[in-house]
């Protein structure tokens, strides 16, 4: 278990909190998005980003999130209360003050993460960029910052997912969650969508 998982709820802002799946990409976003999903929470996502062979069940995605980086119109953040969106962890620094937010923050082995990105770049044709070492410094630095961000910010209410611990443990972790939304959730069916067949990169070191 992540150190700290567990998190009073601090909100700050008003009205029905956003629940958001956040992380560094390939940690394992998508799969709890699906859980949740199951679960019997509603998703807000567009479908624009359609499966492929590195997310064959999907990316869960809407796209308008890439927003929160460019200034561009955030109305999109009222459809969203009550509901999961995925924003990754580069992207949660910038939400605004003015909504709650719980957040089931994503962890994954970063030699892992490296690995699956890596893969996915490949598969897309497109270069892997900066070598494996630096990566995993400026993934480490970037963690530890994003969380001091949000620690200090009321309106985030924060809950550590480990990858594995769900690929291992799901029933367990599928409790965890819900018990952190409010209870109420189908944990059964949470657990049961996990599918570890998908774990396809594991660290090599």
């Amino acid at each position: 278990m992540v150190p700290g998982s567990e998190q009073a709820n601090r909100g700050g802002g008003s009205g029905e909190a956003i629940i958001v799946v956040s992380g560094l990409p390939r940690s394992g976003t998508s799969m709890t998005m699906k859980m949740l999903a199951e679960g019997g929470i509603s998703l807000l996502t567009d479908g624009i980003r359609v499966a492929d062979e590195s997310n064959p069940q999907g990316y869960y995605e809407f796209e308008k999130v890439k927003q929160l980086d460019k200034a561009g119109d955030l109305s999109w953040l009222n459809q969203a209360r009550g509901k999961a969106v995925k924003i990754i962890s580069y992207l949660l620094p910038l939400l605004p003050d003015t909504l709650d937010y719980r957040v089931l923050f994503m962890h994954r082995d970063l030699h892992e993460v490296i690995a699956s990105q890596n893969r996915m770049l490949v598969e897309l044709g497109e270069p892997t960029g900066a070598d494996d070492d630096r990566m995993l410094t400026l993934f480490d630095d970037h963690l530890r910052k994003v969380k001091q961000v949000i620690a200090a910010r009321p309106c985030f209410d924060v809950i550590d997912i480990d990858y594995h611990e769900v690929l291992d443990q799901p029933r367990r972790q599928a409790g965890r969650i819900s018990e952190f939304l409010g209870g109420g959730l189908d944990v059964e069916r949470m657990a049961a969508a996990v599918d570890q067949r998908l774990y396809r990169n594991r660290a090599v070191r």
